[in-house]
């Protein structure tokens, strides 16, 4: 019979998952150097900003809307306060407030959100104290000056708080540098636990020392895209934002070289004598701007018959020839500059309404364009912006029960607010508490709930409709709170008899309210 064998085959390493991202990206395949370059020149960036008609606006508004309304902090979950929560909110809201002392701390990512939308990309430096933890950061006033290298290795292990825990996580960081004029300052990327000198950018061995005053503060980078350099939202807008320029150039060009002559006087059965060519000639090459409006030109003219006798029948004719139809009378290129705002604010997906373009609104339409632009345009920028505080900026804190946010306006609607109480009120879902809640919102004063103490129901958080059922329940509701009135005045008189009866009597009528007590019927007196 043919013999069979089976042999075991062991490998020498176990399998194990890729623990780094594997992906190639271009800036690392097709960068001959480390030293990524900017793929146009920033600064016209900047100069179009500057000669648009359109651009300052939806940059503003972005700016105002986003971070203009302050830095709040708040609890994470609606859970009874301790201790420690109020220690985590106290010590956020001082770090947020001392992030800088030169300026509001919102002025900070206020100029973040300028320089993205302008440049496309934002920086800020970022300084730690001997802890590792953040304590101040300083806006990047030049981004065009600022220079990145790709992701460079290898990759170094950093720790993320996240929810108590802390996770571990491998990474390929960056190196940047500014070049301003004959310096170069180097950066490390936010987040790298490496030295660097920031003289030459050079990261110090483990058993090498340098001094505090030569290492490298990090740079928080806030781009839009996935470019390295970010990509401004308006990149597709540049020839028409470009274009709009030109024609406000040329209008501009009409006042300074424009012509300004309403007539024309000519003599006819002439000819231009000497004099009067050179004059023409004079005044098409040199009377332009102001110093040409309203001019008129007068042409002297010799016959053209050599004839030397005195009965000459044929004298020259004068004619004055009106010229106005000819004058430009508004700009060029109206709705072309028009097609091109409209096409800009689409860029930033801003209704009129936010650049001061338009006085054709309502009440009605004005309220739909705030609340489609808070919903699609800011809060999801506040809430970008918000996160990269908490999980970046402020991470090595590790606050659990707090955290940052963005404050935003109150685009609420008084008549759609009455409309929804007046629904809930006749549905029996409103309650006073709610009710008090609301008015205190809509008046911007601090209330709290009705109080509620173990002699009185929580009549605040029932219902109003509950609580007027039935006119039984209304007497009740309101014999209950009139005993409670006479119980406070027992009380001041210190008639402590009084008030112990009086409470029994009135826990009797609140429990006969709610159903809880069984009363006897006393028979009714003769």
């Amino acid at each position: 019979m043919p013999r069979i064998s089976a042999h075991i085959i062991k490998g020498f390493q176990p399998v194990e998952k890729a623990d780094t991202p594997t992906q190639v990206t271009w800036e690392e395949e097709y960068n001959a150097s480390d030293w990524i370059q900017h793929p146009y020149d920033m600064r016209g960036l900047r100069e179009m900003v500057k000669n648009s008609t359109i651009l300052p606006q939806c940059i503003n508004a972005y700016k105002n809307n986003i971070a203009g309304f302050g830095i709040g902090v708040r609890y994470i979950d609606d859970a009874e306060e301790t201790p420690e929560m109020k220690a985590e909110f106290d010590r956020m809201e001082e770090l947020i407030e001392l992030l800088t002392v030169e300026q509001d701390t919102k002025e900070i990512f206020e100029d973040v959100i300028e320089a993205r939308e302008t440049f496309g990309v934002a920086y800020l430096e970022v300084v730690r104290n001997f802890g590792g933890e953040v304590d101040q950061v300083d806006f990047i006033k030049d981004t065009p000056t600022m220079y990145m290298t790709k992701p460079l290795e290898p990759y170094i292990e950093t720790e993320f708080y996240h929810h108590g825990k802390t996770l571990k996580r491998k990474k390929k960081f960056r190196k940047y540098r500014q070049e301003l004029g004959t310096k170069t300052i180097y950066f490390k990327e936010f987040g790298d636990p490496r030295i660097m000198d920031k003289r030459n950018g050079r990261y110090i061995d483990e058993d090498e020392s340098l001094e505090i005053v030569h290492q490298a503060n990090e740079i928080m980078e806030f781009a839009i895209g996935t470019k390295p350099y970010g990509e401004v939202r308006w990149i597709g807008q540049v020839l028409g934002i470009d274009g709009c320029r030109r024609a406000e150039q040329l209008n501009n060009n009409y006042f300074i070289n424009g012509r300004h002559t309403p007539l024309m006087i000519m003599i006819q059965n002439g000819t231009l004598t000497d004099e009067s060519f050179q004059k023409l000639n004079h005044y098409m090459n040199d009377i332009k701007g102001e110093a040409g409006q309203h001019a008129f030109i007068v042409l002297e003219s010799e016959s053209t018959d050599a004839r030397t006798d005195f009965d000459n029948t044929e004298k020259p004719t004068i004619e004055i020839k009106d010229l106005a139809s000819i004058l430009q009378k508004d700009e060029l290129f109206q709705e072309y500059q028009e097609n091109g705002r409209r096409r800009v604010q689409s860029a930033f997906n801003l209704p009129d309404l936010y650049v001061a373009y338009t006085t054709d609104f309502n009440r009605a339409t004005a309220q739909t364009a705030q609340e489609v632009t808070e919903k699609q345009v800011f809060q999801p920028e506040r809430k970008s912006l918000a996160w990269a505080i908490n999980n970046r900026l402020l991470n090595a804190y590790q606050f659990q029960y707090v955290e940052a946010y963005f404050l935003d306006p109150d685009i609420s609607n008084p008549d759609d607010m009455y409309k929804v109480l007046t629904v809930g009120n006749n549905a029996g879902g409103l309650t006073p508490n709610m009710a008090k809640g609301i008015i205190s919102d809509a008046l911007g004063i601090p209330a709290e709930d009705y109080p509620v103490n173990q002699e009185e129901a929580d009549w605040g958080d029932l219902p109003l409709s509950m609580q007027k059922s039935s006119s039984g329940d209304a007497d009740i509701s309101q014999l209950a709170m009139s005993m409670g009135q006479q119980i406070a005045k027992a009380e001041e008189a210190h008639d402590d008899s009084v008030v112990a009866v009086m409470k029994e009597v009135r826990s009797l009528l609140l429990k006969m309210q709610k159903g809880d007590a069984d009363v006897p019927v006393l028979p009714a007196a003769d």
